[in-house]
């Protein structure tokens, strides 16, 4: 049984974008997060599509490049049933695939949003998203190429990632801002003092990614044992040590109220950042249809208000940072 999605608006005014309540991350389907299947990751794609899912997300760094390439290959023929997501700005070597550096210039901005349409086989993007905030360049020359892709027809609608308030303020005076993308959910919460009141402000759509604590707040994860030899999260600070075994209190709670309401851990935790506000939507990313399935169908949950305050009450923030290394986030 599916459940029908209903559509959410990112931005406002001439930055307005609808999408469905609920989106699909896609870069677990080539990296990050063990091995990849890419037929399931097409027919989890397609799949997306027939239950309603609009908004897919991707970037050039995932594989690198060659996400882009599976996404695109999966919407061919319904290009027009997508809402085409992609980012820029994390440069990654085509050959080794190390890491080289986060580049907001101006002919990068140009040369990304190319190689991306080409990749992609599509015409023009729907969101294009600077990926990470490049510090050595000024975000209103970043923004202002960006916006020179509207105005070329390539891009629609514009968006940043893990980028501050200032940065936010600043490249929302250069051209309107649909979204912002970053780490929201029940044990990520950092965007909810500064961040996410400015967005409301400028009316700008929050579109939080790892909604599912990277898969953690599902349940699933117990330990790193049970991870793939290349599995990001074997890394991540949040899944070792004793970070783990304080964490592992969090899932036992969320799964408590997840088990007395009938439904999984994993969809309590998206229906918690569903109940956010009409202008969230976040992008749960699974590489199975199974997984997928699950996700969309938490869009069904309604939590009461004295479900809410039980989360808040009994669910703390994650011990341990997001990332091994957190100096590409600005702050």
């Amino acid at each position: 049984m599916s459940t029908p999605l209903t559509t959410r608006t990112l931005g406002r005014a001439e930055a307005a974008l609808t999408v469905s309540a609920l989106g699909l991350g896609c870069m677990g389907m080539s990296e990050f997060y063990g091995t990849s299947d890419e037929s399931e990751a097409v027919a989890t794609i397609s799949r997306a599509l027939d239950l309603g899912v609009t908004l897919l997300d991707t970037a050039d760094m995932y594989g690198p490049f060659t996400n882009e390439i599976l996404v695109g290959r999966a919407i061919a023929g319904r290009r027009d049933e997508v809402v085409l997501a992609t980012k820029f700005g994390n440069v990654r070597d085509p050959d080794d695939h190390s890491f080289r550096r986060i580049d907001g210039s101006p002919e990068y901005v140009r040369e990304a949003c190319d190689a991306s349409l080409q990749r992609l086989g599509v015409d023009h993007l729907d969101l294009y998203y600077q990926h990470r905030v490049d510090k050595t360049v000024p975000v209103e020359e970043t923004v202002g190429a960006m916006a020179e892709l509207v105005s070329a027809g390539k891009v629609r609608f514009l968006g940043l990632s893990e980028a501050s308030a200032d940065t936010i303020r600043r490249a929302q005076a250069v051209h309107p801002i649909t979204a912002l993308q970053t780490e929201y959910s029940l044990w990520t919460r950092h965007v909810e003092d500064e961040i996410l009141p400015l967005l409301r402000e400028l009316g700008i759509g929050l579109v939080p990614y790892s909604p599912l604590g990277r898969g953690f707040l599902t349940g699933t994860i117990t330990s790193t044992d049970s991870l793939e030899a290349g599995d990001f999260r074997r890394h991540n600070p949040r899944f070792a040590g004793e970070a783990l075994e304080a964490n592992l209190g969090i899932v036992a709670a969320v799964r408590a109220m997840a088990d007395a309401k009938g439904i999984t851990p994993g969809q309590l935790a998206l229906a918690w950042v569903l109940a956010q506000g009409e202008d969230v939507v976040p992008i749960p990313g699974t590489k199975r249809v199974r997984y997928l399935e699950e996700n969309v169908a938490a869009a069904a949950v309604e939590l009461t208000e004295q479900d809410l305050a039980q989360l808040e009450e009994t669910v703390p923030a994650a011990v341990g940072d997001r990332y091994p290394d957190m100096s590409s986030i600005d702050a």
